[in-house]
This record gives C-alpha cells, structure tokens and sequence, in this order.
C-alpha cells in the first residue's frame, strides 16, 4: 500500500513538472514570430487545404488552452489567442489539431476506437469510482458482500473503459503532431528555429497525455486490488 502511494506521489509529481514545463515552454515559443507573417487560423486554413479537406471550418474559441478538433460538427476550435498569434507556438497548436481532422477525413484506426469509446466514457465517468466504493462499503455490510461485489466490479469495468480511453489516446495526440510537424515542415512553412521551437512545444503537450494516462492506470490498479484483493 505505502508503494502504492509511492507511486502516485510520482506520478502527480510527474504531473506537475510537465504541466509547467508545457507553460513554460508556449510562453516561449508565444514570443517567437513567424518569419511568413501567418497567423495560427491562417495556418490552419492552409493546412487544411494542402489535405484536399474543404468540410471543415476553422473557428475562434473562448479560454486559454480551449484548442481541439470536434468531429461532430467538423470544426476545428482555436483559443482566441491561437487564433491570432502569428508565433511558432500558434503554429505548432494549429497544425496538431488539424492533424485531428486529418485523421477524421483518412478515418485513422486510433481515433476511430477512441471516438467509440467517447459516449461510454462520458457517460460514467462521474460515477464509476463511486460505484466501487459504494460496493466496497455495501460489501462490508452483513448479507450484502456478493451485491457489493458486483457493484464495485461493475465500477471497475467503467473505470477500464477509461483507462483504456487514455491509453488509446496516446497515439491519436503523438500521430496529430507528427502529421502537424511533417507538413510544417514539408511546406515550408517554418524557419529551423521556428519548427524547432513548434516541435519542442508538442513534445511536452503529448507528455500531459502520457503522465494522464499513468494516473488512470495507477487508479484502476488500486481500486483493483481493494475490490479483488480481499476475494479468497
């Protein structure tokens, strides 16, 4: 148990250390002005249409850090300052997520799965862990144990599918700014210390995904073995 919390303690720490090394790192590169005078949007724009892709709009978002590619209604979402900005940092954030879109229009086998799982994890993302300890309690009851079981079982099943979710999402984001830093470039589009700066950038957004999904699985783990654990 103490190198359970061990763990999490890592992995938190973890967290944090990419969290603000990510901010760090777009304030950066915010600073960095694109020799080609373009701003995120346009880049986006030309992007999109360098793909052959004309069904999908590129739109103004509120909120910092609000960027990402809606599949339902074919939208990619800049945040108003991504939209804008004519940096090596806009740049990097406007071609990953039109490397979203990319993946939509070629129906990349990742996003595909992951956007299967979207509605599951929507809906019982709130209250899986609550149905595990919820279980867990009912099960210490007298003449409750198997229902109690079951519930928590049943909650570990949702938070799987949320694991799993997390896990998935990992080569959809990596694939995203692969695709965003070939074409960049490929095109052109970047001077050697602009492209470096995008590429540096996307390393460390793809790591919040990575330390996440580490979170999910240590969680999952740790319920596992309070609900399993206790089974002869």
């Amino acid at each position: 148990m103490i190198g359970f919390y061990i763990l999490i303690g890592i992995i938190s720490l973890g967290s944090w250390i990419v969290s603000n090394t990510l901010k760090n790192k777009f304030k950066k590169y915010s600073n960095v002005s694109l020799r080609n005078g373009l701003s995120g949007a346009e880049i986006a724009k030309k992007m999109l249409a360098d793909h052959g892709i004309t069904s999908v709009k590129v739109i103004s978002t509120p909120g910092r850090l609000t960027d990402h590619y809606n599949p339902k209604d074919k939208t990619v979402n800049l945040s108003e300052a991504v939209y804008n900005q004519r940096t090596a940092a806009a740049a990097a954030v406007a071609a990953h997520e039109v490397g979203h879109a990319v993946q939509h229009a070629t129906a990349y086998d990742w996003l595909t799965m992951r956007s299967k799982l979207v509605p599951i994890v929507s809906a019982s993302s709130n209250f899986s862990q609550w149905l595990v300890i919820g279980g867990l309690i009912l099960g210490a009851a007298s003449g409750a144990a198997n229902f109690g079981f079951y519930i928590a079982v049943t909650g570990l099943i949702l938070m799987g599918f949320a694991t799993l979710f997390s896990f998935i999402t990992l080569p959809v984001e990596y694939d995203a700014s692969n695709r965003a830093l070939a074409w960049l470039q490929n095109k052109n589009m970047l001077s050697r210390e602009e492209y470096t700066g995008s590429k540096d950038a996307l390393k460390w957004a793809a790591r919040t995904y990575l330390v996440a999904a580490l979170g999910s699985l240590a969680m999952l783990l740790y319920w596992g073995l309070q609900v399993l654990g206790g089974r002869d």
